[in-house]
């Protein structure tokens, strides 16, 4: 099986329609991501055709999860997951990737002049010290850190009505109970990742009187 055809079959399943456009992005996305890795050691997945569940599938499963936002933050963006694959499928949000990694960060914005994708903003900058323009109505990350973490070091970024929508591997339930007073666990949600033998939970969160720090 082709990555294109794995890639199709798994967007079918998870009940994403994208262009062909769109999906040879991805595929290109994809090339960049595993040429790269050799030198800048962007992910421990380092076959190509694993990259395609692990990778492009897992970060795409958080897209039907982003309905109603319109600015999306990826902290620890690392490779770009899931921040590029959103941004490709939903060309419509404006996605900022924000790791305070130079390497990283210098492979995140040759993926986005390449692929010419106008809707992505990299940052090169430690997510305590971002202070943005404007706030982001979803703030998502992948492995950046465990929740109470992850919530302490953005409340100050997430917009009034905004959202937490963390990816996280098996049910979190001691991250869950660790998180800060005023969190609010709106709901978690399994996930089932094409091609993927692995527990995938979607954690959404909310902050109780958003703006005070």
């Amino acid at each position: 099986m082709t990555h294109t055809t794995e890639l199709q079959q798994g967007l079918s399943q998870l009940k994403l329609e994208l262009s062909d456009a769109q999906i040879d992005l991805l595929d290109r996305y994809l090339a960049l991501l595993a040429k790269w890795n050799q030198t800048y050691n962007l992910t421990a997945v380092r076959e190509e055709k694993r990259m395609v569940s692990y990778h492009l599938l897992d970060s795409l499963s958080l897209v039907p999860h982003l309905d109603g936002g319109s600015r999306l933050l990826d902290v620890g963006s690392g490779g770009g997951m899931p921040g590029i694959p959103a941004a490709i499928a939903r060309p419509d949000l404006q996605v900022v990737l924000l790791d305070s990694n130079h390497k990283k960060t210098t492979f995140l914005r040759q993926v986005v002049v390449e692929l010419g994708l106008p809707n992505v903003q990299v940052m090169t900058e430690r997510v305590e010290a971002y202070q943005p323009e404007q706030k982001f109505d979803r703030i998502t990350s992948r492995a950046f850190s465990e929740l109470a973490e992850f919530v302490k070091l953005t409340r100050h970024l997430l917009a009034e009505q905004g959202q937490y929508v963390a990816m996280k591997g098996v049910y979190p339930y001691e991250e869950i109970a660790l998180l800060p007073q005023g969190t609010v666990v709106s709901e978690v949600l399994p996930v089932t990742v094409p091609g993927l033998d692995a527990e995938r939970h979607l954690v959404r969160m909310r902050l109780e009187g958003v703006g005070a720090q």
